[in-house]
């Protein structure tokens, strides 16, 4: 049963939080997304809450295809089904290789109004309603950096060697951060993010004690009856600290000719994926190197659209795209198995996706960076970040840069930053 119940714009933050808050003791595994009204080109993530008392892995998702909604998180290491690879680097927490589930609770919002799709709206809206926000801001967290700057600048080299021997193009390295805390609520933790670094394709995932603290700027894949739509960026700059320093940061983005480079790579490799799954001569690049504003960043985003062919499953769209280029490199096998030679941690859901799946078999998944990752249980969480490594890339320049993607998160956490050694 459908039912729509209007709000106040004021009011709905508040609703928003004491939703979470419900959701989060009355399920098991739940996932809000929220485009948080950015304009972003082919939309973003449709503002929705979905929950589920079930979860099954992605292998039993594939057979749903067609017949069920479906939400789900991936993780990274999914890779080593889809080519002969491995993951052997410790796991900072450990998390599920996948987590999907039918929702048995759906709620849409629109404008000034919500509707609930429940066996009994009412009772949902009503409890929802009784909650009492009273929880306290999150203390301080310390961290720590699992790659020194030295180290971050041997693994470029050595990289950057690889590519001097033809055996890449181009790599994307990550570095990670761990903490260990007491009492760290992840409900406030999200709400803090979004109002750090509120992105289009930003997600709350429950999944046990598990939880994925995401603020996504990258669409990973996005399909709309035939057309799919995959969205990777590759260049970031800082913002300015007025309009006027905005406007050359943005024209220094736009024009160097090092990211550039880095993006047309990763789009030449998204075209190669979906050639796979699309119809012959129907893969085209919308936009190449636009140049968008986030709250701490310009990213410079392509977009690469085509016409799939028929009948395509879920497993073929997967197993086609996953993982996605940005978080790769090129070649994509190479890149993973250089990937697990010098990063020392396991990616597990980071550089992974989360999305939905509608029963017509639309569906928008988006790429995990920008994310907390969080176990309740144990009070352990991590966040990475990282860059992508070129024959000209200046390890001191990539280091600062994903600082500076991390910035958000760091604000969060408010942690004095300490290195492993």
């Amino acid at each position: 049963m459908i039912k729509t119940y209007n709000f106040s714009k004021d009011n709905l933050q508040t609703w928003i939080k004491k939703l979470l808050i419900w959701g989060d003791s009355n399920y098991p595994v739940f996932a809000f997304f929220d485009s948080n009204n950015v304009d972003y080109p082919q939309d973003a993530f449709r503002k929705s809450f979905f929950a589920s008392q079930k979860s099954f892995d992605i292998e039993m998702a594939f057979g749903m295809y067609h017949t069920h909604d479906l939400v789900g998180v991936l993780s990274y290491d999914f890779k080593n089904k889809v080519e002969k690879l491995n993951s052997e680097n410790v796991a900072i927490i450990d998390l599920p290789e996948s987590v999907f589930f039918i929702p048995e609770l759906k709620i849409y919002f629109e404008d000034d109004s919500i509707h609930i799709n429940a066996e009994n709206p009412n009772y949902v809206f009503d409890s929802i309603n009784s909650i009492v926000i009273n929880i306290e801001t999150n203390k301080k967290v310390d961290v720590i950096a699992q790659t020194s700057k030295e180290e971050y600048t041997e693994s470029i080299k050595s990289i950057q060697n690889h590519i001097v021997e033809g055996d890449i193009y181009e790599m994307n390295y990550c570095m990670a951060f761990s903490f260990e805390t007491e009492d760290w609520n992840p409900i406030v933790g999200f709400f803090d993010l979004m109002k750090k670094s509120p992105m289009p394709f930003s997600t709350l995932y429950k999944a046990k004690d598990n939880y994925l603290l995401c603020a996504s700027p990258e669409r990973f894949l996005k399909k709309e009856k035939e057309q799919l739509i995959a969205q990777p960026i590759k260049g970031t700059i800082k913002r300015g600290v007025d309009s006027k320093e905005d406007e050359i940061l943005k024209e220094r983005l736009f024009s160097s000719e090092k990211e550039r480079a880095e993006n047309l790579m990763i789009v030449d490799l998204m075209r190669n994926d979906l050639s796979k799954i699309s119809t012959t001569g129907s893969v085209k690049v919308d936009e190449l190197f636009g140049v968008y504003a986030f709250p701490k960043v310009f990213q410079m985003i392509s977009t690469v659209s085509s016409l799939s062919q028929e009948n395509v499953s879920l497993r073929e769209l997967f197993h086609a795209t996953f993982p996605m280029g940005s978080m790769t490199g090129a070649p994509k096998i190479k890149c993973m198995e250089l990937i697990e030679k010098y990063e020392n941690f396991k990616r597990s859901w980071f550089s992974g996706t989360v999305g939905y799946v509608m029963e017509n078999g639309d569906m928008d998944f988006n790429v995990i960076i920008r994310s907390i990752l969080f176990d309740k249980k144990s009070q352990k969480g991590y966040f990475a970040v990282g860059s992508a490594i070129t024959f000209d890339a200046d390890a001191s320049y990539e280091y600062e840069e994903c600082i500076l993607k991390a910035s958000a998160i760091m604000e969060v956490l408010s942690f004095q930053e300490t290195s492993k050694n």
